[in-house]
């Protein structure tokens, strides 16, 4: 099974190239976290889909690093990566999203795979919750899909709000409904603020969100391939459009191609949302190591 990495963002806020924060003494990066942990949970093979422009520096650094554990491939995301009969209008910038950026991977998605933030850090937990539930589908499975879910509680910053998609299930453990919002806590509250609009409301420690840790059949390649023209034919003009994996596995469910397990994990979460966070990452990251739960430097 194939661990596909989402790593062709720039972090805004935090001012640079976030994948590329040496994290501890030994200079890694939270990407060299999730390829080792995803590799002890059973993945054998990575994907990362970068900026093309970063190609040299991503091969220098993280690449020389993990290729000594596990299968690696590279993917570009290109905004002139469209189906024949399109181009990109004028004026656009922005990238075409994640769902294309697992579609410019499409060549190198071979199996069933999960897809990860480069920017986060999810814990073995994770990896392992994920890996078993693909384990335990039959040979060929079709829209058989997950959602490693995590509290909202271990998922929190300490320096201002975060986006998360708050998670509703159905009697059958399947996603149900998954509201995009901003969340933070004001006076030792958890306030969900629908990033669509609507009014905010409050959930406990313990409520599901999803941190774009999906995991999927390989037919999902020749879903995106069936639905990216219809959906460029009718958001190609909007420059700041983008077409997205929540949606696209919303539609998929809406159709009946699909369905969404929800997998719980305690694992927690942290990342660089925000330049103050980093201290705090680096602090968590020397604990685990203290703990023995990573080698010092990993390699």
């Amino acid at each position: 099974m194939q661990l596909v990495i989402l790593a062709a963002g720039m972090g805004s806020r935090f001012g640079g190239l976030k994948q590329m924060e040496p994290m501890d003494e030994a200079g890694n990066f939270l990407l060299d976290y999730s390829v080792y942990d995803a590799k002890r949970a059973g993945f054998d093979s990575v994907v990362f889909i970068i900026k093309k422009d970063f190609y040299e520096a991503f091969k220098d650094t993280i690449g020389k690093r993990v290729e000594k554990i596990i299968k690696v491939d590279y993917a570009f995301q290109d905004l002139n990566d469209l189906p024949e009969g399109f181009k990109v209008p004028e004026g656009r910038e922005k990238p075409w999203g994640t769902a294309h950026a697992i579609y410019a991977a499409r060549d190198y998605i071979k199996e069933d795979f999960i897809i990860i933030n480069g920017d986060d850090f999810y814990g073995l937990d994770a990896y392992k919750v994920a890996y078993d539930y693909l384990k335990s589908l039959k040979p060929g499975s079709k829209g058989k899909y997950a959602n490693v879910a995590f509290k909202v509680s271990n998922t929190m910053t300490e320096n201002g709000s975060v986006k998360r998609g708050i998670i509703f299930e159905d009697k059958e453990g399947n996603l149900s409904k998954l509201i995009e919002s901003k969340v933070e806590r004001v006076n030792g509250e958890i306030v969900c603020s629908p990033l669509e609009g609507g009014d905010s409301f409050k959930v406990g420690e313990d409520a599901l969100v999803s941190m774009n840790l999906f995991a999927f059949n390989k037919d999902l390649i020749d879903e995106l391939r069936a639905k990216f023209p219809t959906w460029l034919k009718a958001n190609i003009q909007d420059l700041k459009s983008e077409f997205l994996i929540p949606s696209v596995v919303d539609e998929l469910v809406r159709e009946g191609k699909a369905t969404l397990k929800v997998l719980n994990t305690d694992s927690v979460w942290f990342g660089v949302t925000y330049k103050e966070d980093k201290p705090g990452v680096v602090k968590s990251l020397q604990d685990l190591v203290n703990k023995g739960v990573y080698k010092k430097g990993l390699y």
